[in-house]
Formats: C-alpha cells, structure tokens, sequence
C-alpha cells in the first residue's frame, strides 16, 4: 500500500455509516457533504468537522481537488421497491449528479452506493447502463457489485448495491467474512447496556397493537404480519431484516424483551401456532414485547456503542436506516484500497500477477 493514507471526497455522506469504513480501512477523509442537518450534526460529532452541510451538486467544498476516491450514496427513496419508484422523482438525478463530480475531480476511483432495485429492476436498467457508459467515457473501467450486509459480518440481511469504478485495473470485489454464518441479533445486542439502562436507553415509544386481522405465513418471524405496522418482532437467533429508515414508529422492529433478558421460548411463536389452530387474535401484546432502542438499531448496523447520534429521535432513527453499515463499508473500502494499491506497486515495476496476489492478502 502508498505510504500516506489514500485521499476521500465523501458526497450526500449521511450519519458517516460508508465513511467510518473507508477510515477504517485506512483511508483520510478530507471533505464531506450532507444536505439534513442533523446528520451533519452526528457526522461532526463522530467523525470531524470536514463536513459541509449542503445541497449538492450546488455546494462542493474547498479542499476536494486532488482526492485519491470519492464515495458516497445518492438518495434512493425513488429507486426503492418501498417507494413509488417513479422515473421523474427529482432525488433520482441525484446518481447523475454524483458522476458529474466524478468527472469534475477526477479521482483514481470512485464508488457509488445505492438501494438493491438500482442494481436489479428493469425498470432502472437504462440509469444502470448510462451510469455505465459515463464512467468508461471518463476512463474507469466498472463493476456493479450487489453485496448482502450479513455476509460481512453485519447481524442484518441487507442488500445494497455497490458501482466501482478505478483508473486501469477492474475493481476488485470484495471479500466475504460471514458467508453462511451471519451474526446473530443476539449477539450483536450482547455488547450493549442492558435495556433501559444507560447506551441502551433511547427508548421507542411506538406500542405493540396486535393485527385485528393477521395476514399468517408458515413461520413466525418471517412473512408473518401478526401486529400493526410493518415493524415485525425479531428472530434473536438469526440477523436481522433490512433496518428502514421509518423506524421511531411502528415501523420499528420488535423485541421479546423475556427472550433477550432471560433466553425465553419466543413469545411469537406460541402465539403464531394459536391462531394457525384458529384462536381469535388478542387485543393487548405482552409487556414483554417492546421496540428495539435507537442504540439496539445502532448495534445492529455495526455502528460502535460510542457512536453518537444527534437531533430528535425519529431523526436518529432514520439516520441509522440509511446508514450503510460500516462494517459492510470497511470490506468495500479495503477492497477499493488494494486495487489502489496494486497500481501503485504495478507503476513501480512489480509484476501484475505478482502484485495481484499481494492486493488479495
């Protein structure tokens, strides 16, 4: 690898989730953009003040020529399957503005993160390929990378998608660490406070309601809707769904504090068996069933426990929905640098198949 730390001009950078991975892996953020105000605050507050509250593509800030990587994810509210995914939604240009700046900076590498739809959907195959086609006509070659958060060693099942681009070489996908065997939600809520007490007290104050008319799946925890709201209870014992940035509501997930606390046979699943015998539904949910804390949320994206979040509650929850987990963002960062770093050492003298190898260690 380079002797300094490769350069980062860190666009619509939201709470710092993709910017926490690329400093972990080595790399220096100089410069960062966010147009909500309260994640700028929470950026500030955990990452530096190198962060300019702003709209882009208006407001670039000083000190972002010369960058090794630029970074970022564009709004996705138009793209997702949880919208109306509407081609004319204004936040969709926000990807093409991205690639202008890109152009505009011209960085060794760049990637682009958006929602699993941008990666997937027909309906987005044309915004696919012109972002293709614009990265190549700027000299990157490309890859779309669709990447699963839980086989990175995140507790969530989290599907994002990943464009790369690098000056002479094709980007290099990075590497699994959890394949087969993701963290569980349990474990990952282990290295918390015990609910209510302190850093695990930001309290959800959304109540459980039971669905009057529970749509029944053959499992529990999975397609089930048995409560009111699209917050839906937790299997501890796996990761969890995609974490949304509703939550703060009864889009909030739930916990079965009893199973947490005291290793407690999942109250869910009796009650899912019940009504499959035809039981009427109940009115009232247990108090042990409650929503998960905003540090719960936080942990559950691989965020540190000394991460602090700023602004109103539902702010910091929709901030942490947003987030790329920075565990999932170290693994693409790393890769990222050691495509870096391979030219590097190619430019160098070293040889290609040699240096490849060494970029993989």
């Amino acid at each position: 690898m380079t002797a300094t730390a490769p350069t980062v001009l860190s666009l619509y950078s939201g709470a710092g989730g993709l910017d926490c991975g690329f400093r972990d892996a080595g790399f220096e953020i100089v410069a960062a953009v966010e147009s909500d105000r309260w994640a700028v605050e929470t950026y500030r507050a955990n990452l530096g003040a190198h962060v300019v509250h702003g709209e882009l593509p208006g407001v670039v800030p000083l000190g972002a020529s010369g960058v090794d990587v630029i970074i970022g994810g564009p709004p996705c509210q138009g793209f997702s399957v949880i919208g109306k995914m509407d081609p004319e939604d204004p936040r969709s240009t926000h990807v093409h503005a991205f690639m202008d700046l890109v152009a505009r900076f011209s960085p060794r590498a760049f990637v682009l993160e958006n929602v699993k739809a941008l990666a997937v959907s027909d309906r987005w195959s044309a915004v696919r390929e012109d972002l293709r086609r614009t990265a190549r006509a700027l000299g990157y070659q490309v890859e779309l990378f669709l990447l699963n958060a839980a086989d990175f060693g995140v507790p969530q099942t989290r599907e994002r998608m990943f464009l790369v681009g690098t000056r002479g070489m094709a980007p290099l996908c990075p590497l699994p660490t959890s394949k087969g065997s993701p963290p569980s939600v349990r474990e990952a809520l282990r290295g918390l406070p015990a609910f209510g007490e302190p850093g695990n007290d930001a309290l959800c104050a959304a109540r459980v309601i039971p669905a009057s008319r529970p749509v029944m799946r053959p499992r529990a925890h999975h397609g089930s809707l048995l409560f009111n709201g699209s917050g839906r209870p937790l299997d501890l014992g796996g990761p969890a769904k995609t974490l949304p940035a509703s939550m703060g509501g009864n889009a909030t997930p739930i916990i079965d504090q009893e199973e947490l606390a005291h290793g407690a046979e999942p109250w869910v699943r009796g009650y899912h068996a019940r009504l499959l015998a035809g039981e009427d539904p109940i009115d009232v949910a247990p108090d042990r069933l409650r929503r998960l804390t905003v540090q719960e949320a936080a942990a559950l994206q691989t965020f540190d426990p000394s991460w602090q979040f700023r602004g109103p509650q539902v702010a910091q929850f929709r901030q942490i929905g947003n987030a790329v987990p920075p565990r999932l963002a170290k693994a693409v960062a790393l890769s990222v640098r050691a495509s870096l770093a391979w030219l590097d050492r190619v430019s160098e003298g070293l040889p290609l198949e040699a240096e490849r190898v060494l970029a993989r260690a």
